[in-house]
């Protein structure tokens, strides 16, 4: 074919064509002929000339042009299309109309007539770390820009020569869609036409460093194929509101958690429940099934493992490549939707585990997303977890941050989400967190304080509680780095609540040891007081206890059948009257005999057993009283709402305390031996008439029966520095809850 006069293929057009062009907007489009990529002899200089790039076009290209058809010419050996010498620029955006080896014929708006469309103010607060709603700009929009509908693509890859957009709609080709470069920001957009929602997409990146492609999912996507597929799809929420939960944010706003009851039900969604062929359930489902069976257990939240998008069923969520996406697994962002939706109409609130500590290593999400290690350490001794095989987050990048804290808010704000439990906090803070000496790199004061996730964990803390007033943000943090729960603006890291690993670790100790030893290790159960309230603590009995194995909760437990169940029973009342909020894994408040496995569900049908009923029974009767008992949840978190009567009593193994209200209190005496005991004398701060308002050995919870169901009087008998004292029945491995009528 004779190459047309005066025109010929330009550098820029070569690297186009090579996939290696740092920005093809410069080439291809609409452009004034005076600065036209081709070469044009004798052009007007007012004209505009029309450049496409169509490398699977076979045969005659035209564009629709203004409703008048013209035709383009090919350039010689190349796969672009030129039409020169418009006398005036179109007043709205041209199609394209060609056709593939295959006579597929295609009618679409070209990408490359459209200007940039992220404003330099939302490019200028990403680079600073402050663009709370980047979510909004990066990864994929459906949006009508010029009145063509099509869908906005973002991404950040500063450590890039190319990006391209990439999927079906292209074959898949990186030469189709590369993506325009907004410069020093590292930001790349293109805005691709008529893209229908759903379409599957990633990114294809060449890096500049070493010429290496790579073809990455979304990190900002909002919805992922069903794994083993990793590719994002185009998602835009369903024009229907599903919300009408309205009732319960407004009060949520002004529920103040440190005086009202709150006890969590952990839930891991994949293995709660299934279907009858074992397959995952819906979370319109999930969310009908839940609030049946919670709603009478009596527990005020519920807390799920990772939903973020993950690709190995094994890691729980744990190993999110998804920060702003639902799990495909159980449906799309609607049905996810739909779930708190039906939750909070039921009062049930929900809790999301949220991980912003580490992520995989897969090499289709961020590990490397640019060729450069952008989200992550270049230095393996700040940038990868070893034990658990994961990279962590560079916390010093504004943009990670940024990242981070904008996927906090997008769960918060997209699914009204009730609060976040932080994943694996102690290993951000700590450089040196499960490293040998000379395996971590000291900080600039030559601590093992992670500074930069020190500040990333304290902004963290202002935006969700600033932008969302009465959620709550929980650290699961096991060391004793101080103020976890303190206010930034004193110095502490922001949380509402941290998990009392060392009060759980404590507890389990004790009561896996046979009742005739715990005299020997007392302490157990009376050291945390020493703590108990320098942080809001939750007291967590999660997921962790019962795997790999470490056996489920009731066989933790000493002794034989009865006893085991005893003591569990015993261990939950503990639970429930000792200062803090509750959390207990799914399992355990039935007695599962086996460990979690994340493979199958629950052992449901032990529920057919009276025993497993009668745990199930004391559990959501525990919940009651705590509910119903302002003593033992409006002092949760201060010292003013606890007082021991008795922690000396070693050698029956016996702990007594009193629960304070504002206006109310109620007595806990806990026997941790099979003896019941008779006559025991203990003291009480007022005189009257006290009756038993809980008995874990009550014969309604499997129990002996053994207790003061008839009441008690109090004697005027000082003992253990209370004015007044009881001679009661202890029963055996029980715990008693009693409350004074006046007389």
């Amino acid at each position: 074919m004779p190459r047309p006069k005066g025109l010929q293929l330009s550098t820029e057009m070569q690297r186009i064509s090579a996939a290696t062009s740092h920005d093809p907007f410069t080439v291809l489009g609409l452009h004034p002929s005076t600065s036209s990529p081709a070469t044009v002899s004798g052009a007007n200089k007012s004209s505009w000339t029309l450049v496409a790039y169509l490398p699977h076009a076979r045969g005659a290209v035209t564009a629709e042009v203004d409703d008048i058809e013209v035709a383009l010419t090919q350039l010689p050996n190349s796969d672009f299309y030129v039409l020169e010498h418009l006398a005036e620029r179109p007043t709205r955006p041209y199609q394209l109309h060609w056709r593939d080896e295959y006579d597929n014929a295609f009618k679409q708006h070209d990408p490359y007539w459209f200007a940039p469309q992220i404003s330099d103010y939302d490019l200028h607060l990403f680079a600073e770390g402050r663009n709370w709603n980047i979510h909004q700009v990066l990864g994929a929009h459906p949006k009508t820009i010029d009145g063509v509908a099509g869908v906005l693509f973002a991404t950040w890859a500063p450590g890039a020569e190319r990006v391209s957009v990439v999927g079906d709609f292209n074959r898949w080709d990186g030469r189709c869609h590369a993506m325009r470069s907004r410069g020093g920001s590292g930001v790349w957009e293109i805005f691709i036409p008529g893209l229908a929602l759903h379409s599957v997409y990633k990114f294809e990146l060449r890096a500049r460093n070493n010429g290496a492609v790579s073809v990455k999912t979304d990190p900002y996507g909002r919805h992922f194929e069903v794994r083993p597929n990793t590719a994002a799809k185009v998602y835009s929420p369903a024009q229907e509101n599903p919300w009408n939960d309205d009732k319960w944010m407004n009060e949520r706003r002004l529920w103040n958690w440190q005086q009202r009851p709150f006890s969590v039900y952990e839930v891991h969604l994949g293995s709660w429940q299934r279907s009858d062929d074992n397959q995952f359930l819906n979370y319109r489902d999930l969310a009908h099934r839940l609030v049946d069976y919670i709603t009478p257990l009596g527990f005020t939240h519920i807390e799920i493992l990772p939903v973020g998008e993950h690709p190995l069923d094994d890691s729980w969520g744990y190993q999110s490549t998804g920060y702003f996406a639902p799990t495909s697994r159980f449906g799309t962002p609607d049905d996810f939707r739909y779930f708190v939706n039906h939750l909070h109409n039921q009062n049930i609130g929900v809790i999301l585990d949220w991980v912003p500590a580490h992520f995989p290593k897969d090499a289709f999400a961020l590990a490397r997303f640019d060729g450069t290690a952008l989200y992550e350490h270049e230095d393996i001794r700040l940038g990868e977890h070893k034990d658990w095989g994961t990279l962590i987050f560079n916390y010093g990048r504004n943009e990670v941050r940024n990242f981070l804290i904008a996927s906090a808010l997008f769960w918060l704000d997209e699914f009204h989400l009730d609060g976040l439990r932080v994943d694996a906090v102690a290993s951000m803070l700590h450089l040196d967190y499960s490293r040998e000496p000379g395996e971590w790199v000291p900080n600039r004061y030559g601590g093992n304080e992670n500074l930069e996730a020190v500040e990333f964990v304290r902004e963290l803390n202002v935006q969700c509680h600033g932008q969302h007033p009465g959620v709550l943000v929980i650290a699961e943090e096991s060391t004793a780095w101080p103020q976890v729960s303190g206010p930034v603006y004193l110095g502490g890291l922001g949380f509402s609540l941290k998990w009392n690993m060392g009060w759980m670790h404590d507890s389990l100790q004790f009561m896996n040891k046979d009742p005739i030893y715990r005299q020997y290790h007392h302490d157990n159960l009376t050291f945390g007081m020493m703590y108990a309230f320098s942080e809001n603590f939750q007291l967590p009995f999660s997921h962790d206890e019962v795997v790999h194995g470490k056996g489920s909760m009731i066989n933790k437990m000493p002794g034989d059948d009865w006893q085991k169940f005893a003591n569990l029973r015993l261990l939950y009342t503990y639970q429930f009257t000792y200062p803090g909020s509750k959390l207990l894994f799914m399992g355990c408040e039935f007695a599962q005999w086996s460990e979690w496995s994340d493979k199958r569900a629950l052992d449901w049908p032990l529920l057919q057993f009276e025993r497993h009923q009668q745990l199930q029974q004391s559990v959501a009767d525990l919940n009651g009283l705590y509910r119903a008992q302002p003593a033992l949840h409006e002092r949760c978190y201060s010292d003013s709402g606890f007082d021991w009567i008795d922690c000396h009593d070693n050698r029956q193994s016996v702990i007594s305390y009193v629960r304070q209200g504002e206006h109310e209190r109620v007595i806990v005496i806990l026997n941790f031996t099979p003896t019941p005991r008779h006559d025991y004398r203990v003291g009480v701060p007022d005189a009257g008439h006290y009756q038993e308002i809980f008995n874990s050995d009550s014969v309604y919870y499997g129990g002996s029966n053994v207790g003061n169901g008839n009441g008690l009087i109090t004697d005027a008998e000082p003992w253990m520095n209370m004015p007044y004292s009881l001679s009661l029945t202890l029963p055996p491995l029980a715990g008693i809850v009693l409350k004074c009528r006046d007389v």
